[in-house]
C-alpha cells in the first residue's frame, strides 16, 4: 500500500459502524500493524468480537484507510491502530474520542482497555488510570487501563 502523509490539516474522514461495513477497511490497517509490524499472529487479531462490536475507521483524502478500532458491548476499547508513518498527526485520539463518546451514548459510565505499554502515556492524556501490574498478551507487554466518562470531554 503506498501511504501519502498529508498536512495534519488535511482532510480525514472518520467512519463508524458495523464489521459488516468496514471489516475491508479495518483488516487492512490491522494487518499491517498487528500483524506484520507488531508480529501479532494472524489467527489471534479477528476475533468473534469484531462481529458485535462497533468500529471505527479514518480514511485520508484519498478513501485509504489508515487508522482503526473498536468498542465492544460491554464498554472495552480495543485494537487501536493506525499505520507508523501517520502517528502523531492526532488521528487515534480522533478515534478514541469518538468510541469513548459512542460507549457514553450507550449508557457506559467508564470504558477499559487494555494498552500497550508502549502507549500507556497516550491513553493517559484521554483520562485513562492504569489498574493493575503489567501483563503480557500476544507477546506483548500490556497494562489494563479504565477511565471513568463522566470525568472527561
Amino acid at each position: 500500500m503506498d501511504i501519502v502523509i498529508e498536512a495534519p490539516e488535511a482532510s480525514l474522514t472518520l467512519k463508524m459502524g458495523a464489521w459488516t461495513d468496514l471489516s475491508a477497511l479495518a483488516r487492512e490497517v490491522r494487518h499491517t500493524v498487528f500483524v506484520i509490524e507488531q508480529s501479532v499472529p494472524e489467527s489471534l487479531e479477528i476475533d468473534a468480537f469484531d462481529e458485535v462490536s462497533l468500529h471505527v475507521v479514518v480514511q485520508d483524502t484519498h478513501g485509504r484507510a489508515i487508522g482503526t478500532g473498536r468498542l465492544l458491548p460491554d464498554g472495552h476499547i480495543g485494537r487501536i491502530a493506525v499505520l507508523k508513518p501517520l502517528r502523531g498527526y492526532g488521528i487515534g485520539e480522533r478515534m478514541m474520542r469518538a468510541l469513548m463518546s459512542a460507549a457514553r451514548e450507550r449508557g457506559h459510565a467508564s470504558v477499559e482497555l487494555s494498552a500497550q505499554c508502549h502507549a500507556q502515556s497516550f491513553y493517559e492524556r484521554l483520562g485513562f488510570k492504569p489498574q493493575g501490574a503489567p501483563y503480557q498478551e500476544a507477546g506483548i507487554t500490556h497494562v489494563f487501563m479504565r477511565c471513568d466518562l463522566q470525568k472527561t470531554t
